[in-house]
């Protein structure tokens, strides 16, 4: 994903900082205050607050119960963005992943028949080799070894099919027999509602406003009830609640053993591959625009942040929700002059507080979050001005990864493709010194799991 920044704006520093968050954070050190921190947390929390209606909504399309994976939601990003804020000292706030939802939702349960509980069972073991990868030092091995332009690749792809999704959920794109796919119904409500709704927010976030996602989805809910295609909440109770929603339906009711039993290999190392870039480069990137690197150019804490990031990933699944990932949106933050943890603190307590509107979520309609869907897989667009077009042993991976993860509803096929197709194009031209010795394991990997009959 990918939000319009703007020119940091560094905090000054202050000799009136509390000693308790001097001590934590420190505050004078990076040249913040808790005035700028706080501005920075509540900025990043309402470009990304969003996530709260769209994850649930995607997870129970999975047949995980909404009222559950909304709970699990929150509580998920809660627990590992405090992790950011104590133990990495990082001004990055972190949730349920998109596109690793849409993966785990629309390639590994519907796509390959599993059950949500063992498709949790295999978002907690990803978090365990996630965190084994970060404690060795292979995880950044593996994404040095893999080229920049798959890397590149990976993110145009996975955003063209979370927009497919999201066109699909507006009831835009529809099945067709004879085409495969069609046009919808564009004089019916729901279609017209996902329109007003992509309006509105392309709308906001041209003017740069903040929230302009989650404005949309609430405005396109109102409007919804106005015109009869959802009904209004008859009482206070419906949207507003003081009771903790329940996530006694999802808690450590992953199948670890099922994950296992059905072929850990194929499921785990997609999970891997899709996380590792993603969370990894937005890592990378935040922390560089914090100006939390050193003189040699080190980032301090990073080793902390991944390790947060995994332990959260394990905890999300023991929780009912799916791998974690720091969101761009961050940026929004850190350009309000976020540079330390108590951002991040900031953005965990709101996320804490969003659990009193848990009962609002069965008056979110998917056309209200489909436009949502749309807009961030456009913006991850952005990740096409760093491929080169010059050469085709680039070129027909980079296209076929993009191309197969929208038509074969996987992005798990979409990356076999382009990993596979890379290795024999650059060996078959004799450009054998462009392959890092990793890209052979993973397309090895890859063509084993179709031989077995993965999907």
């Amino acid at each position: 994903m990918s939000m319009i920044e703007k020119d940091l704006q560094p905090g000054l520093p202050s000799s009136n900082n509390p000693k308790i968050l001097e001590k934590l954070f420190k505050l004078t050190e990076r040249q913040t205050t808790v005035k700028t921190e706080l501005l920075a947390g509540i900025t990043s929390f309402m470009t990304m607050s969003y996530i709260v209606f769209v994850n649930p909504i995607i997870l129970s399309d999975a047949g995980i119960p909404r009222e559950a994976a909304l709970a699990a939601t929150i509580y998920a990003s809660v627990f590992c963005t405090l992790l950011m804020a104590l133990w990495a000292n990082f001004p990055v706030a972190v949730a349920p992943g998109m596109g690793l939802n849409a993966f785990f939702a629309y390639t590994v349960v519907l796509g390959q028949g599993l059950s949500w509980q063992t498709g949790l069972g295999a978002v907690f073991i990803s978090g365990v080799v996630f965190l084994i990868l970060t404690l060795t030092g292979v995880r950044q091995k593996i994404v040095d070894g893999v080229p920049d332009v798959l890397k590149s690749a990976i993110g145009v792809g996975i955003g063209l099919f979370i927009a497919f999704i999201g066109l699909k959920n507006a009831e835009l794109v529809v099945a067709n027999e004879a085409t495969f796919v069609g046009l919808g119904n564009l004089t019916s409500a729901g279609p017209l509602l996902a329109i007003f709704g992509l309006i509105t927010a392309a709308f906001l976030m041209a003017k740069r406003v903040k929230g302009a996602l989650l404005i949309s989805i609430l405005g396109t809910s109102i409007l919804s009830m106005i015109v009869g295609f959802i009904a209004f909440p008859k009482a206070l109770s419906d949207v507003v609640s003081f009771s903790l929603p329940s996530m006694s339906e999802t808690f450590f009711a992953m199948d670890i053993m099922g994950a296992v039993g059905y072929g850990i290999v194929s499921v785990i190392f997609s999970f891997t591959i899709v996380e590792l870039f993603d969370n990894l480069a937005t890592l990378i990137g935040l922390s560089r625009k914090a100006g939390l690197t050193d003189e040699n150019g080190k980032i301090q804490n990073l080793d902390r942040a991944l390790q947060a990031d995994a332990v959260g990933t394990m905890a999300s699944a023991s929780f009912g929700s799916t791998a974690l990932n720091a969101y761009v949106e961050n940026a929004t933050g850190i350009s309000e002059g976020g540079r330390t943890g108590l951002t991040a603190l900031t953005v965990g307590i709101l996320f804490f507080l969003t659990l009193i509107f848990a009962p609002l979520i069965y008056f979110i309609p998917s056309v209200a979050t489909a436009p949502i869907l749309i807009l961030v897989g456009a913006l991850m667009l952005s990740e096409i001005k760093h491929i080169s077009f010059d050469d085709y042993t680039d070129v027909i991976p980079v296209f076929l990864t993009i191309v197969l993860m929208p038509l074969t509803f996987s992005i798990a096929q979409g990356l076999a493709f382009g990993f596979i197709s890379y290795t024999l194009l650059k060996l078959l031209t004799g450009k054998r010194d462009q392959i890092h010795w990793i890209m052979y394991f993973v397309s090895v990997a890859f063509i084993i799991n179709f031989i077995m009959g993965g999907h």
